[in-house]
């Protein structure tokens, strides 16, 4: 029997600076392949190059990453500013109406990291571009060295950093069999306001967004603020998160 397809959405960069790619990180390809067991094809986050009706008409369940670039301040009515950079534009074009469009038509839908910020922004949420600089809250981006660089060890990047409080008896609760998870942090930009169909499901120490759910999504429509495709196959929150997935997914591509 074929595995179901899920479609990944890819973000923009420059090749030795100088070759326009379309690329998605391995990570999340090998978590769709080996815990949520479906079968990963990239789609590009370009609105002309990608049909949207086209591909949900293709896949059975899509998958919005993690990136680099934040969701242009634009789409939630803030100005931008050259501190909030980089964006990709084009993604944001791609990602907010297949976001709209899975919704509606009841497609499974996973967002991680930039993924659950261009959920929220679909459905009219706020983003803050640096939640670090609110009142109280920690800083959420990758652990780094002295010197201001990166740290090297990609186990002490995506460690796990803080707790996260889950809504009791919420979709999130159900799915993992508790109230308290702990997982990674890597990310800058984050959801200050949420939309009137976004329902928060789980909060970090700080009382950063860290889970949301589309309320009245007929389908599977859950995002998280964190990294769960870094380590599916051995952490038994993310293993949950994305066998979930995969569950749905094999449903809908049944029914």
């Amino acid at each position: 029997m074929p595995k179901p397809l899920v479609g990944i959405i890819g973000s923009s960069h420059l090749v030795n600076d100088r070759y326009a790619a379309q690329l998605v990180g391995e990570k999340n390809l090998r978590a769709i392949s080996e815990v949520a067991d479906a079968l990963p094809v990239m789609f590009a986050g370009a609105p002309d190059i990608t049909d949207i009706g086209s591909l949900l008409d293709a896949v059975d369940g899509v998958l919005l990453t993690g990136g680099r670039a934040n969701v242009h301040p634009t789409h939630f009515n803030v100005e931008p500013h050259p501190s909030h950079e980089p964006y990709d534009r084009e993604r944001d074009a791609v990602a907010l109406e297949v976001t709209g469009a899975c919704i509606g038509r009841g497609v499974p839908i996973l967002g991680l990291c930039r993924g659950i910020q261009e959920m929220g922004v679909a459905f009219g949420s706020t983003l803050h571009p640096e939640i670090r600089d609110l009142p109280g809250r920690m800083n959420h981006r990758a652990t780094r060295l002295e010197n201001g660089e990166i740290h090297p060890d990609q186990n002490v990047v995506f460690a796990d950093r803080h707790d996260v409080r889950l809504v009791p008896g919420g979709a999130f609760a159900r799915l993992f069999g508790r109230e308290t998870i702990r997982v990674n942090s890597l990310h800058g930009q984050g959801i200050l306001e949420p939309g009137e169909r976004v329902v928060v499901e789980g909060v970090a120490e700080d009382g950063t967004i860290e889970a949301i759910r589309i309320a009245g999504a007929p389908g599977f429509a859950l995002g998280v603020q964190w990294h769960a495709e870094h380590d599916p196959q051995t952490n038994p929150v993310n293993r949950a998160l994305f066998r979930a997935f995969g569950a749905a997914v094999r449903e809908g591509a049944a029914a």
